[in-house]
């Protein structure tokens, strides 16, 4: 999600005895682990924000536009939680099934194809332990474009309005 959380993940992944995959983004993004008490731990995801009307599960640069959702459905009166998910295997599934719990509702949001990604990690572990309402926000079954990262992000409706506009959509 920000580069504090990369150099974390590239030291994790050094020191893990097993295959290891990163997805690194290229847009810069705002700072969002700044705490001296952060830790980085390998299939342990992060809560960012408190809610309790929905869960936004989050993944890579759209962790910081979740964030920008949750703010901008709070200003609607909708109380989002917003979850980091930064290993997406092995799933923090303790983690993913309390706050489903907790809300009754979950959307991911991932700047990947909805198909096989964090969407799909999530209903796999809700639908076998916590069924829950699940909306993949992320890439459809389309072919990959190139541009600017931004303008792309935006196309996709994976900026903060788009998925706040999504969110909204299914509500």
């Amino acid at each position: 999600s920000d580069d504090v959380e990369a150099k974390a993940a590239v030291r994790a992944a050094y020191e893990y005895d097993g295959p290891v995959y990163l997805r690194l983004g290229r847009l810069a993004v705002p700072v969002i682990n700044d705490e001296e008490n952060y830790k980085f731990e390998l299939g342990k995801g992060i809560v960012l924000r408190e809610g309790t009307d929905l869960t936004i599960i989050a993944t890579g640069l759209c962790v910081v536009e979740a964030l920008g959702a949750a703010d901008m459905l709070a200003e609607q009166g909708i109380s989002a939680e917003v979850i980091n998910i930064h290993t997406i295997k092995p799933l923090d599934e303790e983690l993913v099934i309390a706050s489903a719990k907790k809300t009754g509702r979950v959307f991911t949001v991932e700047e990947h194809s909805v198909i096989g990604g964090l969407g799909s990690a999530v209903c796999d572990a809700l639908s076998e332990k916590a069924p829950t309402p699940v909306k993949k926000i992320g890439v459809y079954d389309v072919f990959g474009e190139s541009g600017p990262a931004k303008e792309l992000i935006a196309k996709y409706k994976l900026d903060a309005a788009g998925i706040c506009e999504q969110i909204k959509e299914v509500l």
